[in-house]
């Protein structure tokens, strides 16, 4: 199984940390709030670690469950320490409505930590197409985008221990597209779905 640390205290870090654990994988989880970080690996259970904030994170793959504009100034921050991770943003780039990307550029959360992690650093976008409760109780499909292979084989592989279905998109610049698939999935539940009990997926047909 892998090795996991989730950097953030929230309801997404303790939702991936819960199906981590559950899918046997070596779990760490940091936060700026030491007391929040230690209830949370408490919580979770399973062998969960509290890691110090700013130190080497003991997971091979690093999981930033950060609201959107806190994630490049973590990374920045933890610098030289995540040398040799895989770096995963999950984030959404929400506007004030809801109904577009807070940035305007031809950009993405997850390109903008590529620009600054360790040269021998891996970033890899997954997870944000998801709405929290279909990931507490359902099975969806999870997109992934990143230019290192190997990497994006590693989280694909943390992502079946988890029970779901990974859905390898392309490249990292194909994460600013998943971050509008985040919007569409906001649009959807507001419209024509109307309820927070779905997930965007991919079916097949053959024949």
């Amino acid at each position: 199984m892998s090795s996991i640390t989730i950097i953030g205290t929230g309801n997404m870090a303790r939702t991936i940390g819960t199906l981590a654990v559950a899918g046997s994988n070596t779990v760490e989880v940091m936060g700026r709030d030491q007391s929040k970080a230690d209830d949370l690996a408490e919580v979770l259970g399973g062998g969960t670690t509290a890691g110090k904030w700013g130190a080497v994170p003991a997971g091979d793959i690093v999981i930033t469950a950060l609201l959107y504009d806190g994630v490049v100034p973590v990374v920045a921050e933890y610098g030289d320490a995540l040398a040799g991770k895989v770096i995963v943003d999950i984030s959404n780039p929400f506007n004030a409505a809801f109904d577009g990307l807070a940035h305007s550029e031809e950009t993405s959360i997850a390109q903008e930590v590529a620009k600054v992690v360790p040269s021998d650093a891996s970033v890899v976008k997954a997870f944000n197409t998801i709405f929290r409760n279909v990931l507490e109780n359902g099975r969806p499909n999870v997109f992934v985008a990143g230019d290192d292979a190997q990497a994006k084989a590693g989280v694909a592989a943390f992502i079946e221990s988890l029970g779901l279905r990974p859905m390898d998109v392309g490249g990292l610049k194909m994460a600013r597209w998943l971050e509008g698939m985040g919007v569409v999935t906001v649009g959807l539940a507001g419209n024509g779905v109307g309820h927070w009990d779905f997930a965007l997926g991919v079916e097949e047909f053959t024949g």
